[in-house]
């Protein structure tokens, strides 16, 4: 087994490769962003904006834990995601602040991130949480349709954000069967 790392280098797919995220990706992840029906959805809906996707931005290299989602064939930007709060006294983590570019959508390109993140942090953890927007029903669906399951309401404050009320997702290593 690898050591553990919340950017591992070598998630690669049949569609994508993730790459750990850096401040030269923001101009291409950002041109993907400020698509603002890929927002609509979403807790905070004005992400498309430069200004709030700056923050957006700044917190995914605060994390450590941040990847520019590229198609393997062509390089082009697909999206991002992240691994964040990993706890090792539960074996628990979320994955989340994740969008994909909308003419990726409905491709397989989210569940083959999805797949990914989800089969390498399942050799470290038992579960991976993810907070999911209330009103953001595209994600709620997708999410589920990889075996996870609502557990509970929260209100999250995302990176410098206003707190929102988010569904807590749960998925367990033992249910990754279907991926």
């Amino acid at each position: 087994m690898t050591p553990f790392t919340l950017q591992p280098t070598d998630l690669i797919g049949n569609k994508i490769r993730l790459l750990p995220l850096k401040s030269e990706h923001f101009e291409g992840l950002f041109a993907v962003a400020a698509d603002p029906l890929l927002w609509a959805q979403h807790p905070n809906p004005n992400r498309y904006q430069r200004d709030v996707f700056e923050n957006y931005f700044e917190g995914a290299l605060a994390s450590h834990g941040a990847f520019l989602v590229v198609e393997k064939e062509t390089d082009a930007v697909v999206g991002c995601s992240r691994f964040y709060d990993y706890d090792a006294s539960t074996s628990s983590i979320l994955i989340g602040y994740t969008f994909v570019g909308r003419s990726y959508w409905g491709k397989g390109f989210n569940r083959e991130l999805k797949k990914l993140m989800l089969s390498y942090i399942f050799q470290y953890v038992d579960t991976v949480f993810f907070h999911i927007g209330a009103q953001n029903l595209r994600s709620q669906k997708a999410i589920e349709k990889i075996g996870a399951q609502k557990v509970s309401e929260i209100e999250v404050a995302y990176y410098g954000e206003p707190e929102k009320i988010n569904f807590v997702y749960e998925i367990q290593r033992h249910q990754i069967s279907g991926l």
